[in-house]
């Protein structure tokens, strides 16, 4: 899914300086600013085999709207460079994507300061030297194209990139990026050189943070880093809180399992000391400590049956007078 600046414009209307001063702390003139269109996002199926549908375009052409163009998606202030102040969603119906839907694409105008620090960018955009770029954002839902199912939650057995048969045509598995959340950034990325360079996404749950699994899901998928924000921060430590305490729990159990075959081994086999069977337990698995609790406990019942004190007295002696017999010492 490359992003390419499409065209320069060369005359600013006097409409679009009225979009342009929407951002501006000044009015500025025609002759201060400099602006270029750029594609951002179109609904072809891309590098990662990945693609938007065409609701998630037109929801992304207005939250991209004021968005900041970086470099390399660098998120720091010195690396702002230019400024989306209009965009549109252009459809062409003459041409199709791979999997046969109208070809669509989302479109920005941005614009930069004529000054000195920006005509180096300038001349490289007017080159064609800065000409790629890729768009960061984040979505609410993933759905594979085979079956349907949505990836943040739940997974599914088709992998993308790969061919599969529906209702008798092939089709490359692929996954759809749906309702997008957030646009948060544009950048300039190099040339077709550097092969990992491309669309950026990022995903999160609309109703929340994303789950433990979506996040390292995401991580796995990523090429080039991944940026977290604070919610999924909050979501890793909080999973993790949650797993130190249901691991304190799971180590409780094993240890209280131990002690048992520990004892029960005192019982079923006396020849093997409390202490060596301590030693054989610290390296056992879990599974494996209760297959010998079990076996050692049906062993130690042959030998001395493990029967309650208040186990039921047999009527007869109770008719008998004899009803106390099991209370005696």
């Amino acid at each position: 899914m490359n992003s390419i600046i499409i065209k320069n414009v060369q005359a600013v209307s006097n409409h679009e300086l009225e979009l342009i001063n929407q951002y501006t702390r000044r009015p500025f003139t025609a002759d201060e600013i400099y602006t270029f269109s750029v594609m951002l996002c179109d609904n072809e199926i891309d590098r990662d085999f990945e693609r938007f549908d065409t609701e998630a375009l037109k929801t992304l052409s207005q939250l991209f709207l004021g968005k900041t163009g970086i470099f390399d998606h660098n998120m720091k202030t010195g690396n702002q460079a230019a400024r989306i102040y209009d965009t549109m969603v252009e459809t062409d119906s003459s041409k199709k994507t791979s999997y046969g839907e109208p070809y669509t694409r989302v479109v920005a105008k941005a614009y930069l300061p004529r000054c000195e620090k920006n005509n180096d960018l300038i001349m490289e955009i007017e080159s064609g030297m800065k000409k790629e770029v890729s768009v960061g954002c984040a979505v609410a839902q993933r759905i594979c194209s085979i079956c349907g199912a949505d990836h943040t939650f739940v997974g599914c057995n088709h992998k993308k990139g790969k061919t599969y048969t529906v209702k008798g045509t092939k089709t490359v598995c692929s996954t759809i990026l749906c309702h997008p959340t957030d646009a948060y950034e544009w950048s300039f990325v190099a040339v077709p050189a550097q092969p990992k360079a491309g669309v950026i996404k990022m995903f999160k749950h609309k109703k929340g943070a994303m789950h433990l699994e979506q996040i390292l899901k995401s991580m796995q998928e990523a090429e080039d880093g991944l940026f977290l924000t604070s919610e999924e921060i909050e979501t890793i430590i909080g999973h993790m809180e949650q797993m130190k305490e249901m691991a304190a729990c799971g180590k409780a159990y094993r240890e209280d399992v131990s002690r048992n075959v520990i004892k029960l081994c005192g019982l079923a086999q006396p020849l093997i000391s409390a202490d060596v069977m301590k030693r054989v337990t610290e390296n056992m698995s879990l599974e494996d400590l209760k297959i010998f609790e079990k076996a050692f406990r049906a062993k130690a019942e042959e030998i001395m049956p493990l029967r309650s004190q208040l186990a039921g007295i047999p009527v007869k002696e109770s008719a008998t007078g004899k009803q106390n017999q099991a209370f005696k010492i």
